[in-house]
């Protein structure tokens, strides 16, 4: 599976950078998240609780950043066990752009592939939870980014042009982070 999709972050690149590497926020934005642990350098294992149409299951994972350059970019290698529930792995390729002073615009390009019981509930399912997910996500990411920059909600929930036609092409970020929630950070 291949994704790519973007998303309008209400802040600057920099601070968009730090949100992105901030464990607590992140683990307070990515639904069901239980854990995320630092292992090493850039190395994390994650705890994420999900449920996709039948199936709901803890998964266990393991993340590495690579090929970083604060802050514009780096590399997401991601794989996952979630018992009788699947398995996967896979890679994103995250991208930050300025779009003024106080926003950003996080580009992702994903490949990822996956196994087990989730892989065999059909796609359709698949992508109605993914794109759940993503909305959620980005929902909390968002509003953290506003209480902790004072950013005002609006800015926040304010869609890019980029962001309306990646939804209107079947949201392909929802499809990413489903993805990466339910099947690969196990």
């Amino acid at each position: 599976m291949e994704l790519q999709s973007t998303q309008t972050l209400p802040v600057s690149q920099a601070l968009a950078w730090q949100a992105l590497n901030d464990i607590a926020l992140l683990q307070r934005a990515i639904p069901g998240c239980e854990t995320i642990t630092p292992t090493g350098d850039n190395a994390y294992e994650v705890m994420i609780t999900a449920a996709v149409g039948p199936v709901k299951a803890k998964f266990k994972g393991k993340l590495l950043l690579g090929e970083l350059n604060p802050p514009t970019s780096y590399t997401l290698n991601f794989e996952g066990q979630g018992g009788a529930a699947g398995h996967g792995k896979g890679s994103a390729q995250v991208r930050l752009e300025a779009q003024g002073e106080h926003q950003t615009l996080l580009h992702y390009s994903a490949k990822a592939s996956v196994g087990g019981k989730l892989a065999q509930i059909g796609s359709r399912v698949v992508d109605m939870a993914a794109q759940k997910m993503a909305s959620e996500f980005f929902e909390r990411f968002n509003a953290a980014l506003a209480e902790k920059h004072h950013v005002a909600v609006q800015a926040a929930q304010t869609p890019a042009p980029a962001q309306r036609k990646a939804e209107a092409a079947g949201n392909l970020l929802g499809r990413f982070f489903g993805w990466l929630r339910r099947l690969v950070w196990r």
